[in-house]
């Protein structure tokens, strides 16, 4: 399977890989599969996307591929062993080119690379010398899993083989790795955030009165595959008028009328790794006044939030502060008084009204990644800054999101070159 992107060192799969076996139990062993092709209709496909844990570990771009870890085997070269799929003149017709073994050796660094049907008879020498079964499933705290995935459909399948073994999951353990980003994955996350930017600068020389909200999402698709983009790191948010008070409006159908304002929230994703956006925009090239001071205010609230984002801070005392910021500027546009704020009740505060949703989320391979809320942050992690104001009455939504790494400085906001002051959007689509 072809990828656009450019090629990725085999470095970073191998550092990963050895980070994980280190992790797992004594006489253990493991499987992480590829995901499915997932079925449309007839006899057609959604686009394909890559587990994201097996990508981590291998950089393998392609379905119906399984890796397997042995910490405990004898010979390094087994501790990992990637198995493929066969491919054939049929499969070469219809489907075009699959890796050979030695293009999937170059591009993981796995020495031992088999055909997948040899899996069964690996797993029957494996299995009698271990006695604990590590096994792999989609466990985010953001996740609701309603379809069974590959990992949890094929274990099933050789269930009699661990049976009666301990069983482990990855999940914990590739968490705490996948959450602390590499040199090589900052890297390929700042590539994303690039064609993010020149995708929003193309963006505002193209808004204006009467255009379709689908229509500046094409825009943004073409930018994104002009410049090597996977696609989307998820969903396009392109919402104007009263659909920018909708937090997950998808629909982009609707015409953009003059005078409304216009919230983007998009991410290009590259080489699968994620980058994420938010912008709101005056879709005439002029805010009003009332447009202009709630995304100033919402700006104000973001400068602070970014301010805060620094090693040792909890997500949910950052998100406290944030709330307090929030509710300054919120009183600043007349929402309510700090009278009102005094007299509010405990489980329904007033700024929930206004500011539904959280300030940040972990981002990385996925644009919603692992990570665990609960813990501090630290220097390599990556995580959004998005504070907004949704004042539903009268038509205005704004959201502002920039993509931060934490360093041990601080942080690095890494669209920090990505148009964000009212008064230059405001210059930008007027040129």
């Amino acid at each position: 399977m072809g990828v656009r992107y450019s090629k990725i060192s085999s470095s970073l799969f191998k550092k990963n890989r050895a980070a994980l076996l280190s992790k797992m139990r004594a006489n253990s062993f493991g499987l992480i599969h590829s995901n499915d092709l997932m079925p449309r209709n007839g006899d057609c496909y959604f686009p394909f996307r890559q587990n994201s844990d097996f990508f981590y570990l291998t950089g393998i771009d392609q379905e119906e591929s399984v890796l397997l870890l042995d910490p405990a085997a004898e010979n390094p070269e087994d501790q990992a062993i990637l198995f493929i799929k066969e491919t054939n003149e049929h499969i070469k017709i219809w489907e075009g080119h699959k890796l050979s073994k030695e293009e999937a050796c170059k591009t993981s660094g796995i020495q031992n690379v088999k055909c997948l049907e040899e899996l069964r008879e690996v797993l029957l020498e494996i299995t009698s010398k271990r006695e604990v079964f590590y096994f792999n499933t989609n466990q985010n705290g953001r996740a609701e899993t309603i379809v069974q995935c590959r990992d949890e459909r094929i274990n099933l399948t050789y269930k009699d083989l661990w049976d009666k073994k301990e069983r482990q999951s990855f999940a914990p353990l590739l968490s705490s790795l996948r959450v602390i980003k590499s040199e090589e994955e900052i890297h390929l996350i700042q590539r994303a955030c690039g064609i993010t930017k020149k995708t929003f600068e193309r963006v505002l020389g193209f808004v204006q009165p009467e255009v379709w909200e689908y229509e500046i999402e094409a825009e943004i698709t073409h930018e994104f595959t002009i410049n090597q983009a996977n696609g989307h790191a998820y969903t396009p948010i392109v919402a104007s008028g009263k659909n920018s008070c909708i937090l997950h409006y998808i629909d982009n159908n609707q015409r953009c009328q003059d005078g409304d304002i216009l919230l983007l929230d998009f991410g290009a994703e590259y080489a699968n790794y994620a980058s994420d956006l938010s912008r709101t925009i005056p879709v005439n090239g002029r805010y009003s006044k009332r447009q202009k001071a709630v995304y100033d205010a919402a700006y104000s609230v973001f400068l602070f939030a970014r301010s805060q984002m620094r090693p040792g801070i909890e997500i949910k005392d950052f998100q406290s502060a944030v709330v307090q910021e929030m509710e300054r500027q919120l009183i600043g546009l007349g929402l309510f008084s700090m009278n009102d704020l005094k007299n509010q009740k405990k489980e329904e505060p007033l700024y929930r009204q206004y500011f539904m949703h959280g300030t940040s989320h972990f981002m990385g391979i996925d644009v919603h990644d692992v990570g665990d809320r609960k813990q501090q942050l630290e220097a390599g992690m990556v995580l959004t800054c998005e504070p907004g104001i949704y004042i539903e009455n009268e038509g205005i939504g704004v959201r502002i999101e920039n993509d931060i790494l934490i360093t041990i400085q601080g942080n690095v906001d890494l669209m920090m070159d990505i148009p964000i002051e009212s008064d230059h959007i405001e210059d930008l689509m007027n040129r």
